[in-house]
């Protein structure tokens, strides 16, 4: 057993108690995937991630990244935060990583002050994938056809790590009540980690997002970086859309906003994060 730094923040936020929650343990080189799922449960966050010394050519670290069940190719609000946790430890105030993934190497951005930060990540370039039946996707979240956007088709996009994207209309989205049991297997099917409703305004470059994990425990995500990513590649491939700026996490009271923009045919994804807790944890 050793000690480790760990650093708990809130990410997607314009300040504390915002946005979505991670906690990043520091030096982790020594920790089998066992502990580090462990203790992934442990928190009982969306995710939780180590960093460990990097095994790619220039890459600055690695980025290991768990949910409640499994380790991840790639996720968003855990990116950012594990480079606002390193450059925190690093004593950097503005810092330019390359976080290495499963899913490969990440430029991150990422400006310090205090307690408070702003980052910004490239995401990997995107794949748009299956197109899907409104009807049946709806319906693992009590919506039918009707709620649809009716320009706008379901669709499996990934910028990392595949989503199931949803286009909704903005009424749709309160009524929404996943239903987790057939959740789980549809994002299965398709490698996704969640099932993204969103209201959508391309013209506007506004959206407004619910995001639904695979099981019950898991619940919905109050930001979901790794989402946000292929909507805007998304809209930016089907309505030309150059930038946008997610509302996510509102009906479950830690409001959440996610900006992103087109930039050499990339997405980049970024937004504020904030420092909760500095401690120490034994594993």
């Amino acid at each position: 057993m050793g000690a480790h730094r760990l650093t708990w923040l809130d990410v997607f936020c314009d300040g504390p108690l915002r946005g979505n929650q991670l906690a990043v343990v520091h030096d982790a080189d020594d920790l089998g995937e066992a502990t580090m799922l462990a203790f992934a449960r442990e928190t009982k966050l969306s995710e939780t991630t180590f960093v460990q010394a990097a095994t790619r050519e220039g890459a600055d670290y690695r980025n290991r990244i768990f949910d409640a069940r499994e380790e991840l190719r790639f996720a968003g609000h855990p990116s950012l935060g594990t480079a606002v946790a390193v450059a925190r430890a690093a004593g950097d105030a503005q810092a330019r990583y390359v976080q290495e993934t499963r899913a490969g190497l990440q430029p991150i951005d990422v400006k310090l002050d205090g307690d408070r930060a702003q980052a910004s990540m490239l995401q990997e370039p995107a794949s748009l994938g299956l197109e899907l039946d409104p009807a049946e996707v709806l319906a693992v979240a009590g919506l039918d056809a009707a709620d649809a956007d009716p320009k706008l088709p379901v669709q499996v996009v990934s910028t990392g790590v595949p989503q199931v994207l949803a286009p909704v209309r903005e009424e749709a989205l309160a009524r929404a009540v996943p239903n987790f049991s057939v959740i789980e297997p549809l994002l299965d099917e398709h490698e996704a980690i969640v099932l993204y409703l969103a209201a959508c305004d391309p013209a506007a470059g506004r959206a407004h997002a619910r995001a639904s994990g695979h099981t019950e425990e898991m619940g919905e995500d109050p930001a979901t970086g790794s989402a946000a990513g292929p909507l805007m590649a998304y809209l930016h491939a089907r309505a030309g859309t150059e930038r946008l700026v997610i509302d996510q996490g509102i009906e479950m009271g830690r409001p959440s906003i996610l900006e992103c923009s087109v930039e050499d045919e990339r997405v980049r994804v970024g937004g504020g994060a904030a420092i909760l807790i500095e401690g120490t944890v034994l594993l």
